[in-house]
């Protein structure tokens, strides 16, 4: 396959009312034919986000809305444009857009077209059908900033167990009271 596909950086810049630093990032392989819509899926995923029924919208260079128009109940901006039709062949090499994600929270990415456009067999090994994450970095933020599973915000942090992995059913090795030999 020829290098058709685009390589598109996203950094996320803040959310949850914090600037983070240094930035976790992701790498995506995208297809000029995937949607916007396919590409917010792909970011999500990548992003470790499951709670996934947030509206999204992607604000372009020139100042475009892109976001599913269903999402909206006939509420979206003035002139944003349906997120499902809306290809990534509109997007330029370099060009430089952002991506939010839930608009409560405020999940603020940076994404950044490649120059070089590249070949999905030689980056991923496989054509996928869909965006996805190829190269990543960085520590991910919890969707709504839990910290442990039951985290209400205010409780202190639980303790951690004194026998290391001692907690743990002896399924591997290490873990368990009783370690195998």
């Amino acid at each position: 396959m020829a290098r058709t596909w685009l390589s598109i950086r996203v950094e996320l810049v803040s959310g949850h009312g914090a600037d983070l630093w240094p930035r976790p990032g992701r790498l995506f392989a995208a297809a000029r034919s995937h949607s916007f819509a396919q590409f917010a899926t792909a970011i999500d995923l990548a992003f470790g986000r499951w709670d996934l029924a947030h509206l999204h919208m992607f604000t372009l260079s020139d100042g475009t809305r892109v976001s599913p128009l269903d999402w909206w109940d006939d509420e979206a901006p003035d002139g944003t444009v349906d997120g499902h039709a809306t290809k990534l062949s509109r997007l330029q090499v370099g060009e430089q857009f952002a991506y939010v994600f839930d608009m409560g929270d405020d999940w603020a990415h940076l994404c950044t077209v490649a120059e070089k456009r590249i070949d999905p067999h030689d980056e991923l090994g496989v054509t996928p059908d869909r965006p996805v994450p190829y190269w990543g970095w960085g520590s991910l933020p919890d969707q709504y900033a839990r910290r442990w599973d039951g985290d209400d915000g205010e409780s202190p942090m639980p303790k951690r167990p004194s026998r290391g992995l001692g907690d743990l059913p002896p399924i591997l090795p290490w873990w368990g009271e009783r370690r195998r030999a």
